[in-house]
């Protein structure tokens, strides 16, 4: 149903002429206390909302579909779309019905989409909510996040023939909600939507009648399912241009040059940085004057950990779903949003620099040290508000009276905070405590501009602290003296008229009125003039009341106008020190991150790691930090590897005897080291790597026609193609998903390339239940074997959970069978098919002697057996 098919009334009018230059949206319509959406976009929402939809104009046979909310309510509603992955443009009135002369003046002032939101109900506040950018061609790819909730801005870029698989990498690391790309990039994404890409710079995916639609899509395969899924918005290209995304850029960070930020030179970066800024602009109405920095990164600064790794070490997502049981969950113990974001960014992104880990671990050493220190900083920060979205808030107009509140309530706890920090002996630590910067200013300045307890909302009145404007005063002393004056004329005119029922009253429709009942009215004076006339009463007014009612109501008016109009100047002026306040939450954010993880050492028994920039990676009873923590008594284990005599450790023993467990926690440890906590071990001394792979377990992705199989030679043949000597490998049961001797040759094969081309000769954990394998210690200097320890006792097995020298003799996999609850049977008769199997004994055929004791099928079944022709042979002729 489209809004030209009939003739419109001037207030569909205006909404269709809004809703063209708003496509790809749903329309949030202000009328009166409400907000509506006609046609396809009321019948959207009234589905996607769950609420009644009804309609304009029945009578005229061509009704408008319509559905409303009220507009106290809003919020929810359109947190509950945003979730979905639309796009709602907020069109509100803009001028005062009083001052229309015909229809009130409406225009959008603001579109919410999934990356660019505020509301406290789509915003998780313990993570980033990333807006992300990418553009480029053949030769390169650009890439840029930005957090519009805290001003948080980076930028990278990627050259050659694999830009477009790295920048995929760095998406699936950050979980952008929302991504902008130009049109002429639909062909990256277009084989996994459904939907038609629009052309207008304005528009979001868009289905066969021009509306939005959920369209989440994950751009990596099946490696990457268990990550964050976020929205397209296809940009036109133009919008990417360099020198258009350059002007945006300068005018936004306010230079004369981009190269102070590292940007010189980097135009696929600058271009997709500047096509963000464009959408802010778009979205948000409002100049996003917290947008002050743009952080240039390569990818090599970071340990990469790919989407592949970072689920089968469940760092930030667990296989079970309980976010508890992932890294993250063991670590977060922050105080404030601020320090658990950046406890995030820093497990998400490990640090490959030695100097800014010793940095960080000597802050966490302190710390750890000091318990009274700790806990007393710990105990202040518990108390801060959310600094970093605050400060987003007040350059974009959305802070509100409570709000502002709440940071001068923060602002006064900083000068205790600072004193904790003060005698600090870590350099990280000194310097936070040197330019810790207390705010003084800007705490006095809402201390004495805004009231205790505010309103809610920035255009109700009680804003303002009173004595803070005379003009707002003086107001303010005549509204309150409204009930004295009031009470003063009933009392004179009950005596002037002699009637003792008189009463001086007030509506909104008729104002102030002396209401006179029926019975009385022979003795109302002259010069009263009557207003209204009841059942039983008449309303008059007089001269003196008309006077006082101007009065009062401009007043009252004046004091709402005045009060909204002093807050956007306070608002004004904290804006302008926005970067004082950023600086801020930057600190906090480090000493709530550094103590966070001192903490959790104390608690857990962490050691500082000994990181160095060579090769070697010796560890004393090392732990996994998520088993440890849910699971029952941990057996802790050694680990040695280098780049020489211990590259490649071939690890062997049963099932559930602890082999996957010990290749992830030595990554675990590595990630931990890097990111600047202490690790789970006796002792630790690591070599930073560059990069992490692991090769553990594998499903099908039916949806692309991919088996297990090559899912997992996939995933494998990336890591031979990009690991480095500094890399750290894990493969846990390679060759699996085929035939034994084809696995097994994989296998075999994959573990001497390793081993042999010095250029992707990474640390490497490989185990395995292809015994073989271990073959390869006596043909390779640099392989190792070791093994899962387990004990045999009257016949049944105990997992040591120990890995020592040696290679296992068995996998004990009926064993395990057993334990898992098959049936007796099934144990027993596996057993003996292993048997014939190990002593390879044949049929005549040269079958193994599976069926030697099947009994003969029953003749009532009529059919064959399956061994019907091995038994026959089996038995004596």
């Amino acid at each position: 149903m489209s809004a030209t098919d009939k003739p419109l009334t001037p207030m569909l009018r205006q909404y269709y002429e809004i809703k063209k230059q708003h496509p790809g949206t749903l329309l949030f319509f202000r009328l009166g206390d409400f907000y509506e959406l006609f046609f396809d976009d009321a019948l959207i929402a009234s589905r996607e909302m769950e609420i009644t939809l009804t309609a304009r104009h029945k009578e005229t046979g061509t009704p408008v579909p319509m559905c409303g909310i009220p507009y106290h309510a809003a919020s929810g509603y359109i947190a509950k779309l945003v979730r979905k992955g639309f796009r709602v443009a907020i069109c509100d009135q803009t001028e005062e019905a009083s001052a229309a002369k015909k229809l009130v003046k409406r225009e959008v002032v603001r579109v919410i989409t999934p990356g660019t939101a505020l509301e406290s109900q789509l915003l998780e506040s313990k993570q980033n909510n990333y807006l992300a950018a990418i553009c480029g061609a053949g030769d390169g790819m650009g890439l840029a996040l930005l957090d519009l909730s805290t001003g948080e801005f980076l930028a990278t870029e990627f050259r050659g023939e694999n830009a477009w698989l790295r920048v995929r990498e760095q998406l699936e690391i950050f979980g952008p909600k929302e991504l902008l790309f130009p049109n002429s990039l639909s062909p990256l994404f277009g084989h996994k939507s459904k939907t038609s890409f629009a052309t207008s710079h304005t528009s979001f995916h868009q289905t066969a009648n021009n509306q939005t639609t959920e369209n989440p899509v994950a751009l990596s395969d099946a490696s990457s399912q268990s990550f964050e899924e976020f929205t397209l918005s296809p940009l036109d290209d133009w919008l990417f241009g360099y020198e258009h995304a350059e002007g945006l850029l300068l005018a936004q960070l306010g230079v004369a040059a981009l190269d102070g930020f590292g940007l010189k030179g980097k135009s696929f970066a600058v271009s997709a940085a500047g096509a963000a800024v464009h959408y802010i602009n778009e979205t948000q109405r409002a100049q996003a004057g917290h947008l002050t920095e743009i952080t240039y990164f390569e990818s090599s600064e970071f340990l990469i950990l790919d989407a592949t790794t970072l689920s089968n070490l469940e760092i930030v997502e667990a296989n079970d779903g309980n976010k508890a049981h992932t890294l993250l969950g063991v670590l977060d113990d922050t105080m404030t949003g601020m320090g658990a974001r950046l406890l995030r960014q820093w497990l998400l992104r490990p640090s490959v620099r030695l100097a800014e880990i010793e940095m960080r671990l000597d802050a966490v050493a302190e710390f750890k040290q000091n318990s009274i220190k700790r806990d007393q900083t710990r105990r202040l920060l518990e108390s801060l508000a959310d600094l970093e979205r605050l400060a987003g808030k007040i350059t974009l107009s959305r802070i509100t009276p409570r709000e502002l509140q709440a940071l001068r309530q923060s602002i006064e706890t900083f000068p205790a905070l600072q004193r904790q920090i003060a005698d600090a002996q870590a350099s990280l630590l000194q310097t936070l405590a040197e330019n810790f910067d207390n705010l003084d200013d800007l705490g006095e300045l809402i201390k004495t501009a805004i009231a205790d307890e505010p309103p809610a909302a920035a255009n109700e009145p009680g804003i303002i602290r009173d004595e803070y404007n005379a003009e707002l005063d003086e107001l303010r002393n005549l509204a309150k003296s409204g009930k004295s004056y009031i009470a003063a004329i009933e009392a004179r005119e009950r005596g002037r008229t002699g009637i003792a029922s008189l009463k001086v009253k007030f509506n909104n429709v008729f104002g102030y009125f002396i209401e006179i009942s029926h019975t009385n009215r022979d003795k109302v004076p002259a010069d009263y003039e009557r207003k209204q006339t009841l059942v039983n009463a008449e309303r008059y007014t007089t001269p003196e009341l008309k006077e006082y009612e101007v009065k009062v109501l401009g007043a009252e008016e004046r004091i709402i106008a005045l009060e909204i109009e002093l807050f956007k100047e306070i608002r004004l002026k904290l804006a302008q020190q926005v970067k004082r306040i950023q600086g801020v939450a930057r600190a906090i954010a480090l000493l709530d991150v550094t103590s966070t993880l001192a903490e959790v050492a104390a608690r857990r028994g962490y050691v500082r790691p000994q990181l160095h920039e060579g090769d070697e990676i010796e560890v004393r009873q090392a732990r996994h930090p998520i088993v440890e923590t849910f699971g029952e008594r941990f057996v802790p284990n050694d680990l040695n590897l280098n780049n020489t005599t211990d590259r490649l450790l071939i690890i062997t023993g049963p099932n559930m005897g602890g082999k996957s467990v010990f290749l992830k926690q030595s990554a675990l440890l590595s990630i931990l080291a890097q990111m600047g906590s202490f690790v789970p071990a006796a002792s630790a001394k690591l070599a930073i790597v560059d990069r992490i792979f692991t090769r553990v377990g594998a499903s099908d992705n039916l949806a692309s026609g991919r088996s297990t199989f090559m899912v997992e030679m996939t995933e494998t043949a990336n890591i031979l193609n990009t690991a480095t000597p500094r890399s750290l490998i894990l493969f846990d049961e390679v060759g699996r998903g085929t035939a034994t001797f084809d696995g097994l040759s994989i296998a075999w094969a994959i573990a001497e390339y390793i081993h042999d081309h010095p250029q992707h000769s990474a640390k490497t954990l490989f185990a395995t239940h292809y015994h073989e394998m271990t073959e390869l210690e006596k043909l390779r200097p640099g392989v190792r074997n070791y093994q899962v320890a387990v004990s045999e006792r009257n016949g049944e097995i105990v997992f040591l959970r120990r890995v020592v020298e040696g290679c296992a003799s068995k996998s004990y996999g009926i064993e395990v069978a057993r334990l898992a609850g098959l049936p007796r049977s099934v144990v027993e008769r596996a057993r003996e098919i292993l048997t014939n199997l190990e002593q390879n004994e044949l049929d005549l055929t040269g079958k193994p002697k599976f069926a030697r004791h099947l009994k003969k099928p029953s003749a009532k079944l009529n059919q064959l057996s399956f061994f019907d022709e091995t038994a026959q042979n089996d038995s004596p002729s």
